[in-house]
């Protein structure tokens, strides 16, 4: 068998070494490309709900494109149901990779909170009706008051957070590195209407 000129051994290999760059692109995100995709809403696909802005894109961008399949699940269960008449209880949305929770009560004193994180699921919560203070904070500089429990797939902490309003039209997501402390009343708030979805958490080490 003759070996290929030089020239269309160069091509190849220049074609090849393309085609390797395109995909490690794809995989590898930094906080100002995951930003760009987040703002061009193609993820959304007709979804009218707005992220809020304390969400880490860089790890959402990350997440959605190795498991894109159980966020549109999540995404058009959002966009597809009357979610103001769907009764509190939970709901099955992909098996046990994505299953949703709705729930109508009062908030809790900010006493009553809790920061708590999880480690297998990945948290988008949406005030449906009312509104609710939502606190956020990075787990590596919080302080474990409760280990993690795999049962419950929850640790709590102590940790100086950012506080932010939960209200219909806008959503959370909270990832493993998010403390969160939702469920604080507003004044003027009794009753709240919410749902959390649970995602699936992909290892992004795992090939």
């Amino acid at each position: 068998m003759k070996p290929l000129p030089f020239h269309k051994t160069f091509l190849l290999l220049f074609v090849f070494s393309g085609v390797a760059i395109s995909s490690l692109a794809q995989d590898t995100w930094t906080k100002t490309t995951a930003a760009d995709w987040v703002n061009k809403s193609e993820w959304k696909k007709g979804l009218k709900l707005s992220l809020d802005t304390s969400t880490n894109k860089k790890v959402f961008a990350e997440q959605y494109h190795r498991n894109q399949a159980a966020w549109d699940k999540a995404f058009s269960f959002l966009r597809d149901s009357d979610l103001t008449k769907l009764k509190p209880g939970k709901y099955t949305i992909d098996g046990t990779n994505v299953y949703a929770t709705i729930t109508e009560a009062p908030s809790k004193e900010f006493e009553g909170s809790a920061w708590e994180s999880h480690r297998k699921y990945i948290d988008l919560q949406y005030v449906i009706k009312g509104q609710e203070t939502i606190g956020v904070a990075p787990v590596s500089k919080a302080t474990v008051t409760k280990p993690y429990n795999e049962a419950g797939d929850s640790a709590n902490y102590n940790v100086q957070g950012q506080y932010y309003v939960a209200m219909p039209g806008t959503f959370f997501l909270f990832f493993p590195s998010d403390a969160h402390r939702p469920n604080i009343k507003v004044a003027g708030y009794d009753g709240v209407k919410k749902i959390v979805i649970k995602i699936r958490m992909v290892d992004l080490g795992a090939e």
